[in-house]
Order: C-alpha cells, then structure tokens, then sequence
C-alpha cells in the first residue's frame, strides 16, 4: 500500500527543486504551513536555494506587518514569479511587485480556487466571464501588475468565443509542489482538518498536482493510529500524500489562526454563548457601514468584504439585534456567526455552516449574493471601481472582482477622501467636515478597472457608492448623486472634492440623520422587523 513518507522539515524542502512551481492552500494566516514555509527561507537565506520559484496562491497569506505566510517566501531571487489572488496583507510581497523585483500575475480570487478542478481534470483552462472587462482582461492588463510581467511575453489569460459570448480562459498552470495543512494524520497518511478554522480548497488542489506529477507535502500537529480517523472526516486520503512534516512547535508554528493558537468555536466543534459586543464608537468608517445597510431588504443573503465592510457590517448587526434578518456569508466559506476582522479575516465564531472556498465561489459565480458590500479605493465618471492597485502598491484583487461580478446588488463603501479625513457627526447637525482628506478618491479615470460600472449595468446590478457625506447611484445615463447628508455643502464638500461633475437626481434626498446617532438608530425598523 502506497504511504507518505514522514519527513523532518529539512528533507520535505529538499522535494523542491529550483525553477519549479510551489502552491500553497491558505487564507490570511489561517492553516498556513509555518514549519515548512520558515525552512524555505531559511534554506534559500542560508544556501541561496531553493531559488527562482513560482508561487500560486489563490487567498492573500499573511498577516500585514507581522511575519508568516507567504512573507517567508518575499525575498528577491527566491521567488521569480507570483501568480496569487491577493498580496495586501504582506508588504514584502508588494514591495517586490512595486520595484519589479518578480513577475506578478494577478487573477481572480475565486476563479484561481476553480481553476484546480479544471487542472485536475486536465481540461484546458476555466472559462467565466469573471473579469470581462477588468484589468484580468488580456485586452486591458491580463493581470499584470508590474512592467516586468508586461515584458515577460508569456500570458495566463485569454479571449475565447463559445455559442457568440466572450469567455476569459484562465490558462492551467502546472504545480510541481503542493504544500498543504492538517490537524492529524494516521499511520497511513490519511489526513484530517477538523480543528482548521476554514475548509479552503485542499482537495481540489491536491487533486491538480496530482494531475501534474507534483509531490503533496502536508504539515500536521500529530500522527494518531490507523482508525482514529472517523472515514468521512478524512480531507485527502493518504495515497495522494507524499510527505508528512509532524509540526514540534504547535503552539508558534501550527495558530489556528494569528491571533490565537486554538478556538474550538471557530471551527465548529462547540458553540459558545454570544457574548456582548461592544459598540464600535461612532465614526465615518460607522456612519458609512450604517447607512449601506439601509439599502438592505430582509433575508437577503450578503457577502462581505474587507476593509470598512468586514470591520463594521458584522458589528454593527449585532448592535442592532439585527443579525437574524440577514444571512451573512464570508469568502472563505463562512455561513453566519461572528467574522473576525483584519488580520484573522474569513474565520467565524460559531457559525451556522463552513463550506469549502472554492464550493463558496461556485455560489457567488454562479447565484451571485443579493448584496455585496466591499471597499473602495476609487471611482471614476463611468463608474468603475479601483480596489486593486494604489499608486505602486498592489494589494491585488482577492475575491472582489468574482463577487462583484455576478451580486444582484453591489454596494461600495468609501470615505469621500482619503489620507487624513476628520470628519464630526452629530444627529442634530449632520456631518461637519473637520479637515478634509489629501487625496481625492472620486477621479476622472480610475488607476485600474477592478469593477467595470458599464457591464455592470448590462447585467443589470444596482450599485451605490456611500460615503460619510453622500451616495451615488449607478444609472444607464451616469454616475449620479442621489443623498446628501445634513450639514454638508453641494459645492464645497462635494463638487470640489471630486475630479468630474455628477449628475444630481432632481429629487435628491437628505440622509436620515438616525445614522449619526449614538447607540442603536433602529436597522430593524428600517428592515420591516
């Protein structure tokens, strides 16, 4: 009977050869292989090997500032080529995109996730309209994000036709080492992931290396006798393994997630009682979150993204008694409970369901959520959206562009300006703009397409854009401002912060000032419970 071999770090590194191509399966910091990816660079900062890598992800790996992930793996020379889904939580990796230290593909978040089955399958790429129009699009960027990918020659995307509609083939690309994470592993490498705080997509990955002849190296906290393992609780049967590193360090080096090293209600082993959060104080990042949620109706099911959605959405419902009349969804698979925020993004206190994240995205590509609400960087007069690319930095796309894509209705929040925004609010008065941003976010045309506003409005999306002082719509005829808040001046804190004019709703609303209220301002009223 075929096993996996059971490897100290040192010898699972020395399956990796360089030139060749490393995956690994990961989300934020959560089920991140740190023994494995520490002796990488170890190796490479030692010996100057392995070298000149390709490394595909599809979730951003890391942690901002903090070390772990693919930070490990951010060093010039190490790394020849990324293609992964985000970067924005690893300044490292940014950095060597910026000064085009590496080649860098930037596609899909969610269509990276698929693309594994189309591997596995040896089919001969994905086919979505996912990214039409965007900067993956090979007519516009391809997803290159710096000049030295432009001039590498060599394409992951295309345009193909199949019955007259236009497709963007995501090209397969061959994995040579796969390293993945588990809890425990029997005797027979059969692999469970029962204590991961995601399910992600380890299967499917395993099965396109597979595909490819590549070596499965999985890292776990233990190996248990044959049998422990319950039949329908194994992730990857031990046969499509070929090494096993036991981790010696659980505590620093096997974290459920950064933030803590285990929390059985985080990956639904236990419930634990709901406990009282405390209200988020009342700033613009709330008063923005506040008043998108307004645009809710009851039971939708929504999907909430990073930056001012993930960090006020989730709070916010809970303050407002609110959670029951909506169905929140994460990225990662999450089905209800609690998000936890910013660095630990995609990992959920007690919820309701965890899917696998590639079987999440087949929802949103496919369905498409009712609402969306993600971030913003900029907005252009044709409305389109930039969440990509911010002068040289690069965070990429994660599952933004898959997301917005397809969601009935897209809502980006935004402050109006950016870079030192103080901003006041009261219920009485409205808003008073203190001192305004340094750098206007609402542009002639965006840095980079990561929503198209035009195919958006073919597919028939509703879109707003909120601010802490206005909303936009998008309509067929433009851009159009439809709610000011009280307080604010048309001219001076609207019309001049913006690089183009709007068009203005000849019925243009005052927004309810309930929003700048402390304490509760009644969303379940607002929700028709």
């Amino acid at each position: 009977m075929r096993k996996p071999a059971f490897v100290s770090a040192k010898e699972a590194v020395d399956l990796i050869q360089d030139g060749s191509t490393l995956c690994t399966i990961g989300m934020t910091l959560i089920s991140a292989s740190e023994t494995i990816l520490k002796e990488i660079e170890r190796r490479f900062l030692e010996e100057g090997h392995p070298r000149d890598l390709t490394f595909v992800h599809s979730c951003g790996q890391a942690a901002m500032k903090m070390p772990g992930g693919m930070t490990h793996l951010a060093h010039e020379g190490l790394l020849k080529r990324v293609i992964g889904g985000h970067w924005g939580q690893s300044p490292m990796m940014m950095d060597l995109i910026a000064g085009n230290k590496i080649e860098a593909f930037n596609l899909p978040q969610g269509q990276m996730a698929n693309m594994y089955h189309s591997m596995a399958l040896r089919e001969p790429g994905k086919l979505s309209k996912v990214g039409l129009g965007t900067y993956v699009d090979p007519r516009i960027e391809g997803g290159k994000m710096n000049q030295r990918t432009k001039d590498c020659g060599d394409e992951l995307v295309a345009i193909v036709e199949v019955d007259g509609e236009e497709y963007i083939q995501y090209k397969p690309i061959p994995i040579h080492t796969l390293v993945i994470r588990g809890t425990y592993c029997d005797e027979n490498g059969n692999l469970s992931t029962e204590e991961e705080g995601m399910v992600l997509e380890v299967l499917p990955a395993v099965m396109a290396a597979k595909r490819w002849g590549g070596k499965v190296i999985a890292q776990v906290k233990q190996v248990v006798k044959n049998g422990t393992i319950k039949t329908k609780e194994v992730t990857v049967p031990g046969v499509l393994i070929d090494a096993v590193v036991v981790c010696e360090n659980v505590f620093e080096e096997h974290r459920q997630t950064f933030s803590w090293y285990y929390d059985p209600s985080y990956c639904g082993l236990i419930r634990v009682p709901e406990a009282a959060l405390k209200p988020i104080p009342l700033n613009e990042r709330k008063v923005i979150g506040r008043r998108a949620l307004e645009l809710l109706e009851a039971d939708a099911i929504i999907n909430i993204g990073t930056g001012i959605p993930n960090d006020v959405v989730g709070p916010i419902l809970a303050e407002e008694a609110a959670s029951d009349c909506v169905s929140v969804t994460v990225e990662s698979g999450v089905y209800g409970g609690t998000p936890a925020a910013t660095i630990d993004f995609g990992i959920s206190c007690n919820a309701e369901a965890l899917i696998g994240h590639d079987r999440q995205f087949e929802f949103y590509s496919g369905t498409g959520v009712d609402y969306t609400f993600m971030g913003a960087g900029q907005l252009d007069r044709h409305g389109n959206v930039n969440a990509t690319r911010m002068g040289d930095k690069a965070p990429g796309a994660g599952g933004f562009i898959d997301i917005t894509s397809t969601a009935k209705n897209v809502v980006f929040c935004s402050t109006f300006t950016g870079g030192g925004l103080k901003v006041r609010f009261d219920e009485e008065r409205g808003v008073e703009i203190l001192q305004e941003g340094k750098f206007q976010k609402l542009v002639d045309e965006v840095q980079q397409i990561s929503y198209n506003g035009k195919l958006g409005l073919e597919r028939g999306q509703n879109v707003w854009y909120v601010t802490e002082r206005c909303v936009f719509a998008l309509r067929p005829e433009g851009v159009t401002l439809v709610e000011i808040a009280k307080g604010v001046d048309l001219d001076r804190d609207i019309l001049a912060q913006m690089a183009f004019r709007p068009l203005i709703d000849p019925a243009l609303q005052v927004a309810d000032t309930a929003i700048y209220r402390e304490g509760r301002f009644g969303l379940r009223e607002v929700l028709g419970r």
